[in-house]
């Protein structure tokens, strides 16, 4: 079956909302770890997670940083405007350079009482001597362009939300961000500002199972995609076909590719969704690059149907080998572009064998995600965590799953 005739209701389950975390536990690896593998669950603690994880094997990790994205400037009125910036107007401007850009930006937003804010009215937010800006340039649908400008031409957008910005937690918390979660919303190796919303796979881990992984001889590569507040969209159309799947830039280096041709037969194990989508990507960036002559931005990029609408197919390593080779043509060591893929069932991986990852809302793509990897066993899946008292959603427990090679649609 082409996604396109998947029905989204068919991946509903009841999620009681004392199920969802609202705050992570006191240690990270202390949570809860579901094993899935050939059918049978078990389940462990985090901390003992590189016990499940062949010796070898390549796990890869996401180290985007969640950056303070949720902006509240005052009416003149005394009313406040909540701005959720969630990605640089211009598609073709990666978000590492937009946020470097100084004096002023255009960011795609969310904005909370936008129906109270006059298009030619200017709000303000201030923190100490720095002042940002904001008035409306364009109502789209769904959303706003806006432009913020600040008084300090020498700081960077970066460091003006640092400032002046706050971390947005996940709608579904239902609460405000606190002091706490500037940490504990972040992965202990995130480096790459750019995310509105953590890889909540990697909350889980630590320095003492980082040194478990390397005393097992489990290595390690670090990517970064960087989340959009897209993630957390969910389905509304019957059938995906209808649905448009969110864009998120990708920026992978040399080393990297390097590192999966070399462990492509031992096994690669992705830490969350986002490294995962960012994995498969590269297959299809590869065939792209071995169609086209020409590598400009449109001709790499992958859209949403791509994997189940290309003909062409090759072994994982030639075209992986075709990125490899774009890196030495262009004499860069750094690829950066984005990638629309919607992974759902009926999907073939090319490149990852295992998943670390939460537990996901109900009808939303990062269980088609799930299910594509497992087949319907994440019903079996979903059931035993729910029974068994695990945590869901980004603050919640999470699972080690491995890729189901038989009977993925059952």
């Amino acid at each position: 079956m082409h996604p396109k005739e998947l029905r989204i209701a068919d991946f509903r389950y009841d999620l009681p909302l004392d199920r969802i975390a609202d705050y992570p536990l006191p240690e990270r690896d202390a949570s809860k770890l579901l094993i899935y593998k050939e059918g049978k669950i078990s389940e462990d603690q985090y901390r003992n997670i590189a016990d499940y994880i062949p010796a070898q094997s390549l796990m890869v990790f996401n180290q985007t940083k969640v950056v303070p994205a949720r902006l509240l400037f005052q009416k003149p009125t005394g009313g406040m405007i909540e701005v959720f910036c969630l990605e640089p107007s211009n598609e073709n401007t990666a978000v590492q350079s937009a946020m470097l850009q100084t004096e002023r930006v255009i960011w795609n937003c969310f904005v909370g009482g936008a129906a109270k804010w006059k298009e030619n009215v200017v709000l303000s937010a201030q923190v100490d001597n720095l002042v940002l800006n904001a008035s409306i340039v364009e109502r789209c649908n769904g959303y706003f362009k806006i432009e913020l400008s600040w008084n300090h031409p020498e700081k960077c957008f970066a460091e003006v939300l640092q400032i002046i910005g706050k971390i947005p937690l996940p709608p579904y918390l239902h609460r405000k961000a606190e002091q706490s979660d500037s940490i504990r919303y972040q992965t202990i190796y995130a480096s790459s500002e750019g995310s509105v919303a953590a890889p909540t796979a990697g909350l889980h881990f630590t320095e003492a199972v980082m040194q478990s992984l390397n005393q097992k001889s489990i290595q390690q590569a670090f990517v970064t995609l960087h989340v959009g507040a897209g993630t957390f969209a969910p389905v509304k159309t019957e059938k995906m076909e209808l649905h448009s799947m969110h864009a998120e830039w990708i920026d992978i280096s040399v080393d990297v590719v390097k590192n999966l041709i070399d462990h492509h037969d031992n096994g690669i194990v992705a830490v969350g969704t986002t490294s995962l989508r960012m994995l498969e990507s590269l297959y299809w960036i590869g065939l792209k690059l071995i169609i086209h002559s020409e590598t400009d931005f449109s001709k790499i990029a992958v859209s949403q149907w791509d994997p189940y609408e290309m003909n062409l197919r090759v072994p994982p390593k030639e075209a992986l080998q075709a990125v490899l080779n774009w890196f030495s043509k262009h004499e860069s060591d750094r690829l950066i572009t984005r990638t629309q893929i919607l992974i759902a069932p009926s999907y073939e991986f090319k490149i990852v064998r295992g998943l670390v990852t939460n537990f996901h809302q109900p009808q939303s793509t990062l269980l088609l995600l799930v299910a594509a990897l497992i087949g319907e066993d994440w019903k079996k899946v979903y059931d035993y965590a729910l029974r068994h008292q695990f945590r869901f959603l980004s603050y919640g427990d999470g699972s080690l799953l491995w890729k189901n090679d038989v009977n993925l649609i059952r």
